[in-house]
């Protein structure tokens, strides 16, 4: 599995619920689509940053969501939502763990 973390810093935060909308209803349906598709996470912290964790199976599936990611920005009229380019970590995941303890 492969895994791609993008940073985005200088995010309005009087627009956060736009953000996730949009997310939600546009992005999210995209790369669910994608093949070798196997998650993706919004997290939202403070100042203004945002950052998003995508799954995919090869890194080239991942290299390629990460185009769309961008795309997606600009046909979205996002810019001014999103000013700056996303700083990105890119690899291959070597150890996970998906159990839940209460």
């Amino acid at each position: 599995m492969h895994a791609t973390i993008r940073r985005y810093d200088g995010v309005d935060n009087n627009r956060s619920v736009e953000l996730t909308t949009k997310v939600k209803e546009t992005l999210v349906p995209k790369l669910s689509k994608m093949p070798g598709f196997v998650g993706y996470y919004l997290i939202e912290a403070d100042n203004g940053v945002f950052s998003s964790l995508g799954l995919f199976e090869t890194p080239e599936q991942s290299i390629e969501s990460t185009k769309v990611a961008a795309t997606w920005i600009r046909d979205e009229n996002l810019t001014t939502l999103i000013p700056n380019e996303p700083k990105i970590t890119s690899g291959h995941v070597i150890v996970q763990s998906n159990g839940v303890k209460a």
